[in-house]
């Protein structure tokens, strides 16, 4: 059964702007102060792998990053309370190791923190409303950032500096980025609704697909990197075949703009957040809504799957920060 697992009130004492999940694969350090050692059990044959840890990061108009832990039991626990932007945070991302986040800012900043520490590793300036969008590259080496006149900034995550540039031409403001998960390609999604796919090691763009009329607030790829999902002020989302760049579906539903979209791990789901306070998830192959959360009393600027494929985050200007149970088999 679809069903709220956990609301945090009052996660940000502002309006919350961005979430995202992140998975610590990697085994604790023993000498991390914050883990408790486990007692060995010398009986314990079948010990077993240590398990994942899940958190979420949110942003908010607060000027503030906030990392949560994800307890067993659904409920949150603050890690870290990052401080370094002077105005609201808009984007917030999580390498796929779950070692290094990215925020950018309305103060046309961006940094980069050590997800287990706390620490900034690199503090990045941009020009006046230069930035909005952060995400990782799949191999973790770089963040990219898309600018206000279409083009797409790498810079190495190690030294902070700029690497390349992917330049959309006579691009209008970018409103939001992805990278596929194979590596090969970015899509940004702008201002006026043009979608511009850019060939990562030609350095070019490849498509420009021009489905909406209104600005494109969110984008993303399917986990085999052969759809591009995208939601747009026009309060439609589209599904793009990204090697032929047809659209193969548009989804309705939504009452107002779709702020954000987000696939499921598996591909087979993906939700939607919109300024019409709900979070929909949809069944990818059929195009249709499986459910509707009305957990939220303002509009909800971010949503997204777990890495476990059967939960999902949503931000909203209410304050709040919701858990939901998303049955990873529903069917419509």
């Amino acid at each position: 059964k679809f069903s709220l697992l956990h609301k945090q009130e009052n996660a940000h004492d502002n309006a919350l702007w961005a979430c995202t999940w992140g998975r610590d694969t990697e085994p604790a350090d023993p000498d991390d102060a914050n883990t408790e050692p486990e007692e060995e059990n010398p009986f314990d044959f079948d010990k077993k792998e240590p398990r994942p840890k899940d958190f979420i990061v949110t942003g908010g108009l607060d000027d503030l990053v906030k990392v949560w832990d994800v307890r067993e039991d659904n409920t949150l626990k603050l890690r870290h309370q990052l401080k370094g932007h002077a105005l609201g945070v808009v984007s917030v991302a999580v390498s796929s190791d779950g070692q290094t986040i990215a925020s950018s800012s309305l103060d046309s900043s961006m940094c980069l923190w050590d997800a287990r520490s706390g620490d900034k590793k690199h503090l990045l300036t941009f020009g006046p409303v230069d930035l909005w969008t952060v995400g990782f590259s799949p191999c973790n080496k770089y963040v990219i950032s898309g600018l206000n006149d279409g083009k797409i900034s790498m810079y190495n995550v190690e030294t902070g500096k700029a690497e390349q540039t992917l330049d959309a031409q006579n691009g209008k403001y970018t409103l939001s980025i992805a990278y596929s998960p194979d590596g090969k390609y970015i899509a940004s999604g702008a201002i006026d609704g043009i979608i511009t796919i850019f060939d990562v090691a030609a350095g070019k763009v490849v498509q420009t697909l021009e489905g909406h009329a209104m600005p494109v607030r969110s984008l993303c790829f399917s986990p085999n990197s052969q759809m591009l999902l995208t939601g747009s002020d026009d309060g439609h989302m589209k599904l793009y075949d990204v090697a032929h760049s047809d659209v193969v579906g548009t989804l309705s539903g939504h009452a107002s703009w779709v702020l954000c979209v987000s696939f499921s791990e598996d591909g087979k789901h993906f939700a939607s957040s919109s300024s019409d306070r709900s979070v929909k998830i949809w069944d990818t192959s059929e195009r249709k809504c499986l459910h509707t959360f009305a957990e939220h009393s303002d509009q909800v600027w971010g949503v997204r799957y777990s890495p476990g494929n059967d939960k999902v985050a949503s931000a909203s200007e209410d304050k709040s920060l919701n858990i939901y149970y998303c049955p990873p088999n529903a069917l419509v």
